[in-house]
Formats: structure tokens, C-alpha cells, sequence
């Protein structure tokens, strides 16, 4: 956890960048739309319908992004004191019903292209479309991976994925119209999208998975949790941490746990020494909030409680 590199950004810095790769997503969006009705009218090609269709999807989506990690960005207030950082998740939820709907899309339209078999005509224009969205969708996906990398954005993650499936898009149609107008190989554009749209409803699984892990404040993945507790042992006044327990919202994480302290310490003592922990442990781990309920030695408040030890609680 403390080696990714999302970690090391100011919360506004992550917030900026989420932002300007959502609008990204949205231009990009506008501008293939554009670029393939015209050929979509020239060539009156099904497949390019096909990718038309999946971009107009592709703008819903980022419209949606740009308004979830807008709202994610807001600090917590009055009314939502752990922030808004699960809109995230429920942005990813909207994204996973598109892709779900453009998959459902893309293999009725293969189906049908199937049992009619049409040709389509005016290959070329369509292949050279289908080039410059592949250039374009390749350069926006580059750049909401390096976002990614540095936010670790849920939302960005999964706008991500729908331009992904552009590049397979756009590369089946290449491949279709050049097999069924040169080849002149029937249902080649069909094959291609059933594919696709397998591929797309995996993803969608993928992402759906994701946010509801959010959603239902799932623990930090496991590296994560051995991560927090490698670099509380080599704290001393940490040795009796216990009933530990993580969650994430959007890009911001919480941990909270009980910890033993010598019952001869007075409450002013205790409060120094572990304040002075737990702004350590804020540096290595930041946008993460940090909560210590503290238990004189030996002391459980639960029947239920977790491992009593850091070192059992690491297994």
C-alpha cells in the first residue's frame, strides 16, 4: 500500500486529475461520434453502426464520470462526515449497466448481421475512420492510466475500460470490412462483435465487483492490510493492536483498531505517545484516516473481537 503511487498525492492534486481525465474522456467522445456518423452515412456500414452506437455510449458514461468524481472531490461536511468518496462507486455502478446494455448491443446487432448477411461498401473510409479512433482512443486510454496510477480513481478506472473496448471495436471493424469487402467473407464483422461483446460483459462483471466492494465497506485487500501492519510493528506502543478494521471510500481509505497500553500511564501520557504514532503513521499512509481507541493491557470489550495481537492479527 504505501509504495503506490496514489498515495503520495495531496487529495485536490488527485481531485484536479480525476477531473481533467474525465473531461478528456468526454472530448474524445465528441469527437469520434462526430467522426464516425459521417462514415457510418457513407459506408452504411452495420459495424460502424455498431461503433457509433458503443461511442455514444462511451459519452454517456463520461458524463457520468465527470459528475461522480466531481462530487467525490467535495470534502467531507455537515452532512456526509466521511466524505463523498463512495459516489465513485455508485458512478462505476450506472458505468457497469452501459457496458452491459452496449454488450447486449453489440451481440444483437452481430446476430442479426448473422442471419441477414449484408455487405457493406466504401471499405476504405471506414478503415481509415476506424485508424484515427483507434489513435485517439489509444492516446486518452494511455493518459487514464497514468490518472489511475496516481489516484487510483474507481471511476476512471472503469470510464477506462469503455475505450478499451473501442480499440477492439474499431480494430473488428478494420478486420470485418476488410474481410468482407475484399475477401468477400460474409459475417466476419458478426463473429468479431460476439466477441467483443463477451469481452465487454466480463468487464462489466469485473467493475460491478469492484464497487459493490466499496459499497459494502469490503477490508483493504490483503497486501494492503500486511502493508499497514509491517509498518505499525515498528512502532512499540503499537505491539498490542488489535480488532483492526479498513474500509475505502472513492480514493480515501480508513483504518481504525483498539491498541493495549500500560495501565500506569496517565490519559495525558497515552494521548501524547500515541499522537505522536499516529502522525508517523499519517506520513507514510496519507489521505487515510487513522482512529486508535486505546485499552489498558490485557483489557476486551468484545466477544467478538479479532486476533489480540499484531502479530496474529498479520496472518
Amino acid at each position: 500500500m504505501s509504495g503506490a503511487g496514489h498515495n503520495y498525492l495531496a487529495h485536490g492534486e488527485r481531485s484536479s486529475l480525476s477531473t481533467r481525465a474525465a473531461l478528456a474522456s468526454v472530448g474524445s467522445a465528441l469527437f469520434l461520434i462526430a467522426l464516425k456518423s459521417y462514415a457510418a452515412a457513407q459506408t452504411g456500414s452495420v459495424a460502424m453502426l455498431g461503433s457509433l452506437a458503443d461511442s455514444a455510449l462511451d459519452l454517456l458514461a463520461s458524463l457520468v464520470t465527470l459528475f461522480g468524481v466531481r462530487v467525490a472531490a467535495q470534502p467531507a461536511d455537515h452532512d456526509h462526515r466521511f466524505g463523498h468518496g463512495k459516489a465513485e462507486a455508485l458512478v462505476a455502478l450506472a458505468q457497469v449497466f452501459i457496458i452491459g446494455v452496449s454488450a447486449a448491443a453489440i451481440a444483437a446487432r452481430s446476430v442479426q448481421r448473422l442471419l441477414h448477411g449484408e455487405l457493406t461498401s466504401r471499405a476504405g473510409l471506414g478503415m481509415g475512420v476506424s485508424l484515427i479512433a483507434i489513435f485517439v482512443t489509444l492516446a486518452l486510454t494511455t493518459y487514464q492510466a497514468r490518472v489511475v496510477r496516481s489516484t487510483g480513481s474507481l471511476a476512471i478506472a472503469t470510464d477506462k475500460l469503455h475505450y478499451q473496448s473501442d480499440l477492439l471495436l474499431n480494430g473488428a471493424v478494420i478486420v470485418a470490412l476488410a474481410l468482407e469487402q475484399y475477401l468477400h467473407l460474409r459475417g466476419a464483422d458478426a463473429v468479431f462483435g460476439l466477441i467483443l461483446a463477451a469481452w465487454l460483459a466480463l468487464g462489466a462483471y469485473r467493475s460491478l465487483s469492484h464497487a459493490l466492494s466499496q459499497l459494502m465497506d469490503r477490508e483493504w485487500p490483503q497486501e494492503q492490510r500486511d502493508a499497514f501492519l509491517e509498518t505499525a510493528r515498528a512502532y512499540p506502543e503499537l505491539a498490542g493492536l488489535h480488532d483492526l478494521r479498513t474500509r475505502s471510500s472513492g480514493t480515501h481509505r480508513f483504518v481504525q483498531f483498539h491498541v493495549w497500553v500500560p495501565g500506569d500511564w496517565t490519559v495525558r501520557e497515552a494521548h501524547d505517545r500515541m499522537d505522536r504514532v499516529e502522525e508517523a503513521l499519517q506520513v507514510r499512509f496519507p489521505d487515510t484516516e487513522i482512529l486508535m481507541h486505546l485499552d489498558p493491557e490485557g483489557h476486551t470489550d468484545r466477544e467478538t473481537m479479532l486476533p489480540s495481537r499484531i502479530t496474529e492479527q498479520a496472518r
